[in-house]
């Protein structure tokens, strides 16, 4: 393998660190039904992406649904534990990730036109869905939409269970505040105060 192929295989795995394609050709209409799970190598790129000390498994389900329109309805959810960093105590620890998934995908064509759909739902007290994801190339990356759902479910400030911030109670000193020093430029040689002041 050349050194170019390897670089973009390097650059792809940066963007997308967890792919598992599916054709959609190959769905049937009863619909198809996929359990996957990340093995140490899309793992490792995916704690790299999110900063994460690192990801100690990540495993998602999807019922891949066709529908009439020529899109398909994906459904499932993402399960993972993360390892972070607390952010009171620094220590190492671990959280679960638990994120549903419900997402359309349809022929790129499609969603100029279903987007449309979507718009004139925002004017309606209806709840809103989301715009399709276009299906590139005949494939649906259930993958990478697992991996989208795993880092929205990160914990932004994940800290121990009953870690708390504590700043230490100190008596003031009053010889060592920031207006001490301007109080002794205020006084006079004599220690009086000047007049008018």
């Amino acid at each position: 393998m050349s050194g170019g192929s390897t670089g973009q295989s390097d650059a792809r795995r940066d963007r997308d660190p967890w792919r598992v394609l599916v054709n959609v050709a190959q769905i049937p209409e009863t619909g198809l039904h996929r359990e996957i799970a990340a093995d140490e190598a899309a793992r490792k790129a995916m704690a790299e992406v999110a900063e994460l000390r690192e990801v100690v498994s990540a495993r998602a389900e999807f019922d891949l649904q066709p529908k009439r329109d020529g899109s398909y309805q994906v459904t499932g959810r993402v399960q993972a534990r993360v390892g972070q960093t607390c952010v009171v105590t620094l220590d190492p620890i671990e959280n679960e990730i638990d994120e549903p998934i419900d997402v359309v995908f349809a022929p790129p064509e499609q969603i100029p036109q279903m987007a449309d759909l979507v718009d004139d739902a925002d004017d309606s007290d209806e709840e809103t869905p989301d715009p399709p994801e276009p299906i590139v190339g005949g494939f649906i990356d259930i993958g990478r939409l697992a991996t989208d759902a795993l880092f929205l479910g990160i914990d932004p400030y994940p800290r121990k269970v009953d870690a708390v911030f504590e700043q230490k109670a100190e008596a003031p000193d009053l010889e060592n505040h920031p207006f001490a020093a301007l109080k002794a430029l205020k006084k006079k040689p004599d220690g009086k105060k000047p007049k008018g002041s």
